[in-house]
């Protein structure tokens, strides 16, 4: 079913690739794994010929949604469902250059839309150049790079006046319970990226990284699990030990790290 989606979908003249990415691009899949679809286009597909495609192969459809990238998530008729993404080829190679090829870091998740373009699968290609751009992204891990993740994920983790554990302290403070949520998530987000920096590795996204990073890495914070359960379980009902976790979480991977 979802072959000959892609198929009409590849007829179109605004669509010049197709790729797959998550658990799909893999082995890691069964027959129940969702699909995540990238259609990289030269200029917008109407609303109206998208949804006469997509109404042959889903049971369900929300059209055009762009709370994030533009994109139509839809339910498959065998019950699977589909997230189909639009995107330029262009943007999304000088978006990961910025990265690559000039070495800037961000607030977490600095590598995963390298780590998109790297390890997708690409089942369209009309003229080949999302081949190339996965070519010319396909190197090693640059130092610069790797360092500069480091190094700002861990300002942001503790010492400098914006860092998170400080304002997790305060919203500790206040008894602000969204608040310790939300930097902690955030603390989270640069911790995440700094072991996969260190680690040479892109970064996968934000599912099951505890798993992902327990198989991949070479290298964890000493009681990297352990620390990791304690925070989820003070985070609301002792968020004064939240403290001294942290201080620990970030003490381990500054171990870690040799610093």
């Amino acid at each position: 079913m979802v072959e000959k989606l892609f198929e009409e979908l590849a007829g179109l003249p605004q669509v010049e690739a197709i790729a797959l990415g998550g658990s799909r691009a893999g082995t890691a899949f069964d027959e129940k794994s969702d699909y995540d679809a990238y259609l990289y286009c030269t200029s917008e597909i109407a609303d109206d010929v998208r949804n006469a495609i997509l109404t042959k192969y889903c049971s369900y459809i929300e059209l055009g949604n762009s709370y994030w990238e533009k994109e139509d998530n839809c339910t498959l008729k065998n019950g699977i469902d589909i997230d189909i993404l639009y995107r330029n080829l262009d943007d999304i190679a000088e978006q990961v250059a910025s990265v690559v090829e000039r070495y800037n870091a961000y607030n977490g998740y600095t590598t995963c839309m390298w780590h998109n373009i790297k390890t997708c699968k690409i089942i369209f290609d009309r003229n080949g150049r999302l081949t190339q751009v996965q070519k010319r992204f396909k190197v090693p891990y640059p130092e610069m790079l790797r360092q500069n993740i480091i190094t700002r994920n861990m300002n942001l983790l503790h010492g400098t006046m914006p860092a998170y554990d400080g304002q997790i302290a305060k919203a500790v403070k206040r008894n602000d319970k969204v608040s310790i949520n939300h930097r902690t998530a955030a603390f989270l987000e640069s911790y995440f990226d700094v072991i996969f920096a260190y680690n040479r590795l892109t970064h996968p996204g934000e599912k099951r990284l505890v798993a992902l990073c327990k198989r991949d890495c070479k290298a964890l914070p000493c009681d990297f699990e352990e620390n990791l359960n304690k925070l989820f379980a003070a985070m609301f009902v002792n968020p004064q030990e939240l403290k001294s976790i942290l201080t620990n979480i970030v003490d381990n991977l500054k171990d870690m790290l040799g610093n």
